[in-house]
């Protein structure tokens, strides 16, 4: 997990970085309030990804979705594992039955979700 985070981080740290320089390292890492040298060793996966709230600030800084950077670290957020808590055999089964779903039949799923009147 760490190098698939530490890959994906420094891509788009990087690309980000090529037009616009305050998506350096050391000035993604000032905004986060963590060392650059932390944040290099993240990157090129010598460090395990770092906590929630350091995975939410680095996707805060860069413009990404938390969920997604949490995903790639092997990890869920602390809202939906409340969530997922309170029904958890109900919410395994849904998962893996989602798992086998074209991504246009997930996205009609939660739209419905989302909009339906329940």
């Amino acid at each position: 997990m760490a190098k698939i985070f530490g890959d994906y981080l420094r891509s788009v740290r990087e690309r980000k970085a090529s037009g616009d320089p305050a998506f350096s390292l050391r000035q993604v890492a000032r905004e986060v309030d963590i060392e650059p040298s932390y944040l290099s060793k993240i990157e090129r996966g010598i460090e395990p990804p770092p906590g929630e709230e350091t995975i939410k600030d680095l996707a805060a800084a860069l413009g990404e979705d938390p969920d997604v950077l949490l995903a790639l670290a092997g990890r869920v957020s602390s809202d939906l594992q409340e969530i997922i808590c309170k029904r958890p055999a109900l919410f395994a089964q849904l998962l893996r039955n989602l798992r086998t779903l074209p991504n246009h039949a997930v996205v009609r799923l939660v739209r419905e979700v989302r909009d339906g009147d329940w």
